[in-house]
């Protein structure tokens, strides 16, 4: 082995630390969620005869919690499968792509909170503004997930060689991301159920195109 193998050697190390540590930060941020799921408390004084009846209202009423949950679950884990595809054609990282992609895992991290507010709300008056602040926060990542796309991709140095084509793919799946976000954000102030079930066929359409993207490959 020549001595010229061993930076290249370093950096794809620094890749593999940097795709280790994102995976940590996606398993903890996704097992957050489940937090909001609470065992319903019995009222005190409950009648023994009418206690598994009120058991059944109470986790009838979790409905939003648990919907809010498996969005949340779906959402993280296409960000997490994304993520992953990124680093399939990036072989090298450097300083300023370091911190990108930490600004990605910081908006990642938030996601249980926008989710419990979403879980708690969403059946009030201020639903709307609850799923503002849900779509919102997919808005940022979404644009933080362009930036350290479209920072991996500026130039060949950062990409795996003859990798072209795929590249090429995941720009074009990947452009519409804050625009379909923006429109979710907006339309959180007329209709807060309009508003996430477009976040929701967001998280399905970009489920979808990895499933596309690996039937071409």
């Amino acid at each position: 082995m020549s001595d010229s193998d061993e930076p290249v050697r370093a950096e794809e190390k620094t890749t593999g630390r940097v795709e280790a540590f994102s995976d940590g930060v996606f398993a903890i941020a996704i097992t957050l969620l489940i937090l909001d799921l609470r065992a319903p408390i019995a009222p005190p004084g409950t009648v023994p005869g009418a206690a598994q009846q009120i058991l059944l209202h109470q986790l009838a009423a979790m409905w939003p919690n648990v919907v809010a949950y498996l969005m949340s679950f779906a959402v993280i884990l296409v960000m997490w499968v994304n993520h992953h595809r990124i680093f399939t054609v990036v072989r090298r990282t450097d300083h300023a792509f370091l911190f990108w992609n930490g600004l990605l895992l910081m908006l990642v991290c938030i996601v249980p909170f926008p989710t419990e507010l979403l879980a708690k709300y969403f059946l009030t008056p201020a639903a709307k503004v609850a799923a503002a602040v849900y779509a919102g926060h997919g808005l940022l990542i979404a644009i933080a997930f362009t930036i350290v796309w479209r920072y991996a991709t500026r130039s060949d140095r950062l990409l795996v060689p003859g990798r072209k084509a795929e590249v090429t793919k995941l720009t074009e799946q990947y452009r519409f991301g804050p625009l379909m976000y923006l429109v979710a954000f907006a339309l959180a102030f007329v209709s807060a159920w309009a508003s996430i079930g477009l976040c929701l066929l967001f998280a399905i359409f970009f489920s979808l195109q990895g499933f596309t993207q690996r039937g071409q490959g």
